[in-house]
């Protein structure tokens, strides 16, 4: 291919639009999906994910069809699994990584059912095929999409900065952060809630099944390029924002056949596996050449 044919291949209006929209959810994903990777709930974000599925398939049978209407029943699943969870591992002695393992099973097998039975009871279903949300599809992403992932993705952002302090507090010293007199619990069910709308917006262009991949891997990878809390949520939304833009754009590339939402997974993969190696702050060479040195 050459550089001529490069810049035309890349120089469509449906290609950016689709690229500016995984890449500001990467951004909002990273970002949110950090505080899930330093206080070791990565799997909250799987479970959100999966819980989603129900709450989509409920809106459809309400008479949504809008994806903001759609996304927000998604937001009211993962949000209700989510308390679920925490009411689980309250009231017993299930520990939190199984009530998450089994509230995401009970969601997500609730969302197939009701995934059947709208594709074979509800009139015009296939107009709005309800399916595109587990494994994504990112090409079909619009305008619209893009407002929606834009305001909800900004406002998580912006409760992130406004919180910043007790969210730091909360991911590694709750106790301390309860002697001060912050409410702990509330912020713990306001952090959840920003992780439900990181992973809800982005169901359309990734799916249920990948969606965690991009909440998690940016954040692992930035982890191995600082030792801050602050670097590493700057970083994790960079990478998410390369991983979006770099799979959007090398999907495209590479063929009409090849799926958008996996290779925005790659990407992020890709990233994680190259941090591993050369991050300045946990990278295996670094490491390695500081233990030479010392």
């Amino acid at each position: 291919m050459t550089f001529e044919t490069l810049l035309v291949e890349l120089n469509t209006s449906a290609l950016w639009t689709v690229a500016l929209g995984t890449a500001a959810l990467g951004l909002v994903a990273g970002s949110v999906g950090s505080f899930a990777v330093l206080r070791r709930q990565s799997l909250q974000g799987d479970m959100v994910s999966h819980a989603a599925l129900p709450g989509l398939a409920a809106a459809f049978l309400l008479g949504a069809r809008e994806p903001v209407y759609l996304i927000l029943g998604g937001a009211v699943a993962g949000w209700l699994a989510m308390l679920c969870v925490g009411f689980v591992q309250r009231r017993s002695r299930v520990p939190f990584d199984a009530a998450l393992g089994g509230a995401l099973a009970v969601f997500f097998g609730l969302g197939l059912v009701l995934l059947t039975y709208i594709q074979r009871h509800v009139p015009g279903a296939s107009l709005h095929p309800l399916d595109r949300y587990l494994f994504g599809q990112a090409a079909l992403l619009r305008e619209e999409d893009l407002r929606v992932i834009g305001w909800l993705g900004a406002i998580a952002l912006l409760l992130l900065a406004a919180f910043w302090n007790p969210f730091k507090l909360l991911s590694f010293d709750p106790d301390y952060a309860a002697s001060l007199g912050y409410r702990v619990r509330l912020l713990d069910l306001l952090l959840t809630t920003l992780t439900v709308t990181a992973v809800v917006i982005g169901l359309k262009a990734v799916g249920v099944v990948l969606m965690t991949a991009l909440l998690i891997a940016p954040a692992a990878a930035a982890r191995q390029w600082s030792n801050r809390l602050g670097g590493v949520v700057l970083l994790a939304g960079l990478f998410g924002a390369l991983a979006g833009l770099g799979g959007t754009i090398g999907g495209h590339l590479a063929g009409r056949g090849v799926p958008t939402g996996p290779t925005i997974v790659l990407a992020a993969t890709g990233l994680v596996l190259f941090s591993l190696v050369f991050g300045s702050a946990r990278g295996l060479l670094w490491t390695r050449l500081r233990m030479a040195g010392s």
